[in-house]
């Protein structure tokens, strides 16, 4: 699956990244500290596993095999 959309940071349960497409928000697991930043707009590419259940109060979590930053 390939996504373009913008990362933030929740301060939830210790910290983590999001990335919004504009209709979908996951949170993101892998990333380079280049992509993992406040207000990085990207082009990710990568899965949502279905067995994985994250802290981020229901948002699903977002496997980045590859990204671009834009």
């Amino acid at each position: 699956m390939k996504l373009r959309g913008r990362v933030t940071r929740s301060d939830l349960e210790g910290g983590y990244y999001t990335f919004s497409s504009g209709k979908e928000t996951y949170k993101l697991e892998g990333g380079g500290a280049d992509l993992l930043r406040e207000g990085v707009s990207a082009e990710i590419e990568g899965q949502v596993p279905e067995d994985v259940m994250g802290i981020g109060f229901g948002v699903p979590v977002f496997r980045v095999k590859s990204y671009r930053i834009l």
